[in-house]
């Protein structure tokens, strides 16, 4: 009995140490990765406010690292006619953001069994039973190298064989998830925003609601409104599955959480989603790879991201899995005169904060 005792006060022991040991090292984790989100804090604060003053940027700027916030900056109007100032609730246009919302809704319906990947889309939509989109497949809509460029038109290149960015090509897409759910485009994409927790995302034509940013084109100085938004995303020329999402800094940060941890579609699927499977020569941030709806860097750090561009809106969503931190940079007033790499100064300076910042020990 007296050795059974001295056994059980010996493992009390080696327990409670092992404890006391393990909350340490727990403790100095804490005190380390608060040291380093106070540093990071800092850092963004005094390199991204000069930015967006130089710029005179126009729009909402959040920076996540998990759950917790290290920058957020609502600078200027959401309508320059009554001045109302943007604030967290203000709702942009995300333009070809949109397109990776596209995608999930693609690979949920292969989760589903309904689709695959490699199913030729002529299977789906009549309009591609030609001989010169016949062999065109649902997988070379979402990476862009089917050769299409606009519907009607010949390839640009055998399907299959190079990089082509299509508009045309994911509203195909919207048209087969219609298809193959017996249900709109709109219904399916608000069903995705409620299963990721998105409480204040639409698409261009089912939002009628509050707190929408007006775009324009111009400048802090003088500015000229693009009218009929946010109807007409839905125009030929973008499409709603395209480019036609409307939503906040904060859903477009639930987002990435939501779907980079598995909660949207399972861990296989999101593999195929961001594994680079084409290469896109893009006009602001160069080149780099591209998946099934999402560029990623072609060095390091890692990022999964995706520019977006319609009249007056121009747009950026970084997420870097490593750090789990999301850059969302919304905007709605664009210089044009000054050319589309203008209207992305500001974008384009964060993500190389950001990128630097990554890879810093």
């Amino acid at each position: 009995m007296k050795f059974s005792l001295a056994l059980v006060s010996l493992f009390i022991f080696l327990f409670s140490c092992q404890k006391v040991e393990n909350s340490e090292i727990y403790n100095k984790k804490n005190i380390a990765d608060s040291a380093v989100n106070a540093y990071q804090q800092k850092i963004y604060s005094s390199q991204i406010d000069s930015v967006v003053n130089k710029y005179h940027f126009n729009g909402s700027i959040g920076i996540f690292k998990d759950s917790i916030e290290l920058y957020r900056k609502n600078r200027g109007y959401s309508d320059f006619e009554t001045k109302n100032k943007i604030n967290n609730s203000t709702i942009f246009s995300i333009a070809s953001i949109s397109k990776q919302f596209t995608a999930v809704l693609i690979l949920l319906q292969v989760e589903q069994g309904k689709i695959t990947l490699d199913d030729k889309v002529s299977k789906y939509l009549k309009d591609f039973k030609t001989t010169e989109y016949e062999n065109i497949s649902i997988r070379q809509l979402l990476n862009h190298s089917s050769g299409l460029n606009n519907f009607g038109e010949k390839l640009v290149f055998q399907n299959g064989s190079g990089f082509n960015y299509s508009n045309d090509g994911y509203n195909a897409l919207g048209k087969i998830i219609e298809t193959v759910s017996g249900k709109s485009f709109d219904e399916n994409m608000l069903e995705l925003f409620e299963k990721a927790g998105m409480k204040n995302s639409f698409t261009g034509t089912s939002f009628n609601g509050k707190n929408f940013a007006h775009t324009y084109i111009g400048n802090h100085k003088t500015q000229k409104i693009v009218n009929g938004m946010p109807k007409r995303l839905a125009n030929k020329e973008i499409g709603i599955p395209a480019g036609g999402v409307l939503s906040t800094v904060d859903d477009l940060h639930i987002w990435n959480n939501a779907l980079y941890s598995g909660k949207i579609i399972g861990a296989e699927t999101l593999k195929k989603f961001m594994q680079k499977s084409t290469e896109r020569k893009h006009p602001i941030f160069g080149t780099m790879g591209y998946g099934l709806g999402i560029m990623t860097n072609n060095h390091l750090p890692l990022s999964y991201f995706h520019s977006g561009y319609v009249k007056g809106a121009p747009s950026l969503n970084i997420y870097y899995p490593k750090t789990k931190t999301s850059i969302i940079i919304l905007s709605n007033l664009a210089d044009e005169e000054k050319g589309k790499s203008s209207s992305f100064s500001v974008h384009k300076k964060i993500k190389e904060i950001a990128d630097i910042l990554e890879t810093a020990p």
